[in-house]
């Protein structure tokens, strides 16, 4: 979601991201362990993909202690913002104050303040405890639940639901990332009866641990079976594969490009905005710049409708 929001930002827009709170793993883990606060490594990366700073700052901003007892594996902008909700007192401020201090386009939101614990029903019937330790456990996953089972909205975040022009949901991981925001209690409600132009971004490469074999039908399933549908009004999705030499890497580590399926998609009421969004370097990402043209033609196209 983060490189998508760095995409949005050249364009003339508010942009408000509202940000998963269930990481354990890492730096993020151990901060909410010892300190007591809400993982800040998903919400830094998205200050820092909505900043206005230098590249030598968000390199900082970005970088992983690799020695120093203690301080091995934190991350330096993880360890900034615990030090902001320090010195204000408080979570939501912190994020404010490090927003201000960075020049952050836009606002950034926890989806919750509440101490939540993302947990799974697996395949097999286990229950694993944990956002970091459900994609290893080599089950399919039957459904992902919060502890506690609603924890309570910020309010901020409804709010800037019900204001919105226009909502993106994704790209992430399906499971520990884009779900967790949606089982907040209120907030899977808000998105559906918001007036605003409801847009789903599906992943270009399945997810090893969580969405094995899925096509990009089966990331809605998946969301409508744990909070319903209607949630969107079209889905942008990949219709291109990747090289390939890159889907040979990519199969021997156990993924492969998500499958289009859009007849199955239309019967979920969706419309499909079809294209080639990859892009590969290192790794199969989306084409930001691609992907960020369309989403606003989309919007640009419904505020052309109402006027």
């Amino acid at each position: 979601m983060s490189v998508m929001l760095r995409g949005l930002k050249e364009y003339p827009l508010h942009l408000t991201a509202i940000v998963t709170v269930a990481d354990d793993g890492g730096s993020s883990g151990r901060l909410r362990s010892e300190l007591k606060i809400p993982p800040p490594g998903d919400i830094r990366n998205v200050l820092v993909a909505l900043a206005d700073t230098e590249p030598l700052l968000e390199r900082m901003l970005q970088y992983r202690f690799k020695n120093g007892d203690g301080l091995a594996g934190h991350n330096l902008g993880n360890l900034f913002l615990a030090a902001m909700k320090e010195i204000t007192g408080d979570f939501v401020t912190a994020i404010k104050e490090m927003s201000r201090v960075l020049a952050v386009r836009g606002q950034v939101l926890p989806a919750s303040e509440e101490d939540v614990v993302l947990k799974a029903e697996m395949a097999d019937g286990s229950v694993v405890v944990g956002e970091s330790i459900i994609p290893l456990q080599g089950s399919r996953i039957k459904r992902v639940f919060l502890d506690p089972p609603r924890p309570k909205p910020l309010e901020a975040a409804l709010r800037a639901i019900e204001e919105a022009d226009a909502i993106v949901i994704g790209p992430g991981s399906l499971y520990t990332s884009i779900l967790p925001n949606l089982l907040v209690s209120g907030m899977a409600d808000a998105i559906r009866k918001s007036n605003a132009l409801k847009m789903f971004v599906c992943n270009v490469m399945t997810q090893p641990g969580e969405t094995d074999g899925f096509t990009a039908s089966d990331h809605l399933k998946a969301i409508h079976d744990h909070v319903g549908d209607g949630l969107f009004h079209c889905v942008l999705a990949n219709n291109c594969e990747p090289p390939d030499p890159v889907a040979r890497q990519y199969q021997k580590k156990g993924a492969v490009a998500v499958r289009l399926d859009s007849d199955r998609i239309k019967q979920y009421g969706y419309d499909v905005i079809a294209d080639n969004f990859l892009q590969y370097e290192t790794y199969v990402r989306h084409d930001t710049g691609r992907l960020s043209r369309r989403i606003v033609e989309l919007i640009s196209r419904k505020h052309r409708s109402q006027v």
